[in-house]
């Protein structure tokens, strides 16, 4: 499946425009780290673009979240890889992190909202205004874009990777596709 068969499928499945921003978000940092760790950029870029695929379907089911999009995902033939990645960005249905893209996708999903929080309260509100410092100050506000998990984005470390390393990887990427996700 290449990208533009996956966003097809993506605005199918996905009726919410902020969150296909999101995955989109997410498949912009999953490419960045898979860049920055040596790894395979494509098959990275189509787990984070596609690990929200069933997030309509299971919403008043999050223990489901990730297991619909699997199954859809073997389906439809996509890499034992990325099918395992998208199981296990949810620590509800207990996958093991095992490969470094489980894990990438795991810290990447929550980093996206915290880094659209911290441009939204700039004065300019634009991702562009905004680097991985000031991220830095805002993931230490408590009641700052709570739905950000913190754990989670401090899983980076599984990664090898800092934190301040990890958010300004993942605020690099996003601000190269700011047109597409408006900020």
């Amino acid at each position: 499946m290449d990208r533009t068969d996956a966003l097809a499928l993506v605005r199918k499945k996905v009726k919410n425009k902020n969150l296909v921003n999101h995955m989109v978000a997410v498949e912009a940092v999953m490419g960045a780290l898979a860049s920055h760790l040596g790894e395979e950029t494509e098959m990275w870029r189509l787990a984070g673009l596609l690990h929200d695929l069933d997030y309509d379907e299971t919403l008043d089911h999050p223990e489901r979240h990730g297991q619909v999009s699997a199954a859809i995902l073997e389906e439809l033939g996509l890499p034992c890889a990325i099918v395992q990645a998208v199981r296990a960005h949810n620590p509800a249905l207990g996958v093991d992190r095992e490969s470094p893209m489980d894990k990438a996708l795991y810290c990447a999903d929550p980093v996206t909202g915290l880094i659209v929080a911290s441009a939204l309260i700039h004065p300019r509100k634009k991702l562009g205004a905004i680097d991985a410092r000031f991220v830095v100050k805002r993931f230490g506000e408590k009641h700052f874009a709570r739905g950000a998990n913190r754990e989670q984005i401090r899983a980076c470390e599984e990664l090898g990777l800092k934190l301040e390393e990890f958010l300004d990887i993942s605020v690099r990427a996003m601000q190269e596709i700011s047109s597409e996700l408006g900020l």
